[in-house]
């Protein structure tokens, strides 16, 4: 992508590197940074309420990628659109930490501090102990859901351009 998106753009990767799958949400921001896109910007955190709203500011559209535990297989991906949907808190309520999306992004919606676009990406992981790799099958999902946010910005970046003309 040689072109800059016309819109403030952000991921936020979220995680604990140390925590094995925890940390896939930090591996995509990675990824994504490494791409050097122009027009997005990109974050790694361990997440909290506050910090991840002050993260997002006033971007137009904002990412968020986080590992979370559920019965779902392994490297199954959950994709959340919390702009125009209300975030469930039994969607990240397992979270492998108690990090607080659910509450930041309630918490944005009430005080009107929501980005125009607001897509949470969580990947379901399998081991989250102290000094664990990251697996396989969430490694390739990580990979994955990267593709899926270029795609995602490029589409953005697109329909911008149509509408322009």
């Amino acid at each position: 992508m040689s072109a800059a998106f016309e819109t403030q753009a952000v991921v936020i990767g979220i995680g604990n590197l140390l925590r094995g799958d925890d940390g896939v949400g930090r591996i995509v921001a990675q990824r994504l940074r490494e791409q050097n896109i122009p027009g997005l910007r990109v974050l790694e955190h361990e997440g909290e309420t506050t910090w991840l709203m002050e993260a997002w500011g006033s971007a137009d559209t904002v990412f968020v990628v986080d590992a979370i535990s559920s019965a779902s297989a392994p490297g199954t991906i959950c994709r959340f659109d919390a702009a125009h949907r209300s975030l469930q808190r039994v969607s990240f309520r397992d979270s492998s930490h108690s990090f607080g999306l659910h509450e930041a992004v309630q918490l944005a919606r009430t005080w009107n501090r929501l980005p125009r676009r607001l897509v949470i990406y969580g990947i379901v992981g399998e081991s989250f102990g102290l000094g664990s790799d990251l697996s396989s099958k969430v490694r390739q999902a990580g990979g994955r859901v990267a593709d899926r946010i270029v795609a995602e910005l490029s589409a953005i970046r697109s329909d911008r351009v149509r509408s322009e003309f």
